[in-house]
């Protein structure tokens, strides 16, 4: 029983350093996926659709990229990490309520630590966004 244990904690603490570092891709990947919806929703094939949510996803990362490397006011900066960092923080709530619902507690409780993991993405995703590079 305890190697699935030791087990069942790697493979959580693995998960959660994913969400940490793939937390600033939230934002184009949602943008990516919505444009592709949107294309199935009109009657196009699966694989032009694709290609749209990709090409979409690309765009609205290189507009962030180049949008922190022009602006020189921080709190500009600040800002367009803020909308960035916003879809990671609703993936890390997303990411303790999948994890946690499987766990007896109370609902208070769970709640509290879905806000908490959530709040942990949005942090680490603002700090990788406005880290010197």
């Amino acid at each position: 029983m305890t190697p699935v244990i030791l087990l069942a904690v790697a493979l959580f603490v693995g998960l959660c350093v994913l969400a940490f570092t793939l937390a600033i891709y939230a934002m184009p990947l949602m943008i990516g996926l919505a444009a592709g919806r949107s294309v199935v929703a009109c009657g196009a094939p699966l694989a032009s659709a694709a290609l749209v949510g990709v090409v979409a996803a690309v765009l609205s990362f290189a507009v962030m990229a180049y949008l922190q490397a022009i602006l020189r006011n921080r709190a500009a900066k600040l800002a367009v990490a803020v909308v960035y960092a916003t879809p990671a923080a609703i993936a890390g709530y997303a990411l303790m309520l999948g994890v946690l619902n499987g766990v007896r507690m109370e609902d208070l409780l769970r709640y509290c630590l879905c806000v908490a993991g959530g709040g942990f993405v949005a942090i680490s995703a603002l700090l990788r966004l406005t880290a010197s590079r």
